[in-house]
């Protein structure tokens, strides 16, 4: 059985982003294994990662991460895809960034992350041996998406890439950020468009993230009405060659079958 990777830095970046594709996989007899980079749970937050649970409801005895991870696996159910990975790495604002405006900022000098993140998706990409993985292009230029990249740049390994573009920072501005734009854009653009099924799929899977909905989208009814503004495509980067099962489900962009 063919298998696929996709790396998410947050519990629900990869089902936002390129959850059809992740259902359409499913649906064509793929292994589909999604793994999470930041799921970690810090006891006793405060500051300005105590706020980001907070300003959602959630109160500080609530243990905010295990229920993200929660709501992640109802996610991936819905996509009809394997169990999810979550590895321990720390999100951002228990990593010292203090602020809204400091998580799309530069990373800061002393978050020393990035070797930590290659190393742990080297050993991943090692055990589940994908056919090839799926990544964000940190489109928004949130930093944990930055580092993200960063880390599986540095670590180089042979395993083709398929760059998604990282909803929804992509419909929140007309020109979002995008710190790796010259690199991603030198690289051919594949799409996947995807049935009507595997959209009903991506609904109901990025609807299980409960606790970012209304912060997101403002509710449910605003996520649905994004989401059909993708008119079931999601467009990727390609590093390196696919197989020819893999090429199958990917259309080069702007063609039409």
């Amino acid at each position: 059985m063919p298998v696929a990777l996709a790396l998410s830095p947050h519990l629900d970046d990869a089902a936002f982003s390129c959850g059809g594709t992740l259902a359409t996989l499913a649906e064509a007899g793929w292994q589909v294994v999604m793994a999470t980079i930041f799921t970690g749970t810090v006891p006793d937050p405060k500051g300005f990662a105590l706020a980001c649970q907070t300003d959602k409801g959630l109160g500080p005895e609530i243990d905010y991460m295990a229920l993200r991870r929660e709501e992640d696996r109802r996610a991936a159910e819905a996509l009809g895809i394997a169990p999810p990975l979550h590895l321990p790495f720390r999100e951002a604002p228990h990593r010292g960034y203090g602020s809204a405006r400091e998580l799309f900022a530069d990373p800061r000098g002393d978050d020393e992350i990035v070797d930590n993140l290659g190393d742990a998706v080297s050993r991943l990409v090692a055990d589940v041996s994908p056919d090839f993985v799926l990544a964000p292009q940190a489109v928004g230029g949130h930093v944990d998406h930055v580092q993200l990249v960063r880390a599986i740049c540095q670590a180089r390994w042979s395993v083709p890439i398929l760059w998604w573009r990282d909803f929804p920072y992509t419909v929140r501005d007309a020109a979002p950020k995008e710190p790796f734009k010259s690199d991603f854009h030198a690289l051919p653009e594949r799409a996947c468009r995807y049935s009507a099924t595997a959209e009903a799929r991506k609904g109901a899977s990025c609807s299980a993230y409960a606790t970012q909905l209304g912060f997101q989208f403002g509710g449910v009814e605003g996520l649905m009405e994004r989401l059909t503004v993708e008119a079931r495509t999601e467009r990727f980067r390609l590093t390196g060659t696919l197989s020819a099962g893999a090429a199958a489900l990917f259309e080069v962009h702007g063609a039409r079958a």
